[in-house]
């Protein structure tokens, strides 16, 4: 069978029955809960606003607010489970995160170059400040995983995608397989041990995008440590 994910909403395809002798990943299941999703979302939103000013897209707090907004209106717009592919939600869901990476995409710009500059930078603003950054960058990650692999949550729920993009090691044990399936929290594990690592680790990107996505994220994490250690050897009481 052709390799062929994140198919078009315009093109549904029908939803698995249970069946036992296919791993719950590939069976049509109940579909995850919005509120851990809106929770990690909802923690990005605040770390952007405890960043320095510094590090800050501006006007201060504009951005956050709007996405507190659409984050909220995506909550209570759609708080069922994920058990179908919804157009709508997966564009305002989209658009959301979009918004999110963006403006921590801007941050980290902003990071680099305060470094890079030879200004001023107190050792809080800097450890703190690339430290939520950083672990933003790890939601932001972690969600996009979350929201393509296999063409989305929707489709999951379905089990309508027979080859996945991100190849848990679950499902390579027919006995471990056979209850599982990967939710939120995994994703973010991936994008965690990825950003840690800046390689992958026990899960391995099979699809195109999804390597592109592990290299963006390894490279911004790389450069974003490698310059905040530099620089702290210079700056830090004692060095």
């Amino acid at each position: 069978m052709p390799y062929v994910t994140g198919a078009s909403d315009s093109e549904p395809q029908p939803a698995l029955t249970h069946h036992s002798g296919l791993p719950a990943w590939r069976r049509s299941t109940e579909g995850e809960q919005r509120w851990w999703v809106a929770l990690a979302m909802l923690v990005a939103v605040v770390l952007q606003t405890l960043l320095p000013d510094r590090f800050s897209v501006h006007p201060r707090y504009l951005l956050q607010a709007i996405e507190l907004i659409a984050l909220a209106g995506l909550v209570i717009s759609f708080p069922d489970r994920m058990v179908r592919r919804n157009a709508r939600a997966r564009a305002f869901s989209q658009a959301v995160l979009g918004l999110v990476a963006v403006t921590n995409g801007v941050s980290v710009v902003l990071l680099v170059h305060q470094i890079t500059a030879g200004g001023h930078l107190p050792p809080v603003q800097l450890l703190l400040g690339g430290g939520e950054i950083w672990f933003t960058n790890v939601i932001v990650f972690g969600m996009w995983f979350w929201e393509y692999d296999r063409g989305g949550p929707g489709s999951r729920a379905q089990g309508s995608a027979e080859v996945p993009d991100l190849l848990f090691p679950q499902m390579t044990d027919d006995r471990l397989a056979r209850d599982w399936e990967p939710e939120f929290f995994d994703y973010l594990y991936v994008s965690y041990t990825n950003a840690t690592a800046f390689s992958p680790t026990d899960t391995l990107p099979l699809s195109r995008w999804a390597k592109l996505l592990f290299m963006v994220q390894s490279a911004i994490s790389l450069v974003t440590v490698a310059l905040i250690a530099a620089r702290a050897v210079n700056i830090l009481p004692g060095s």
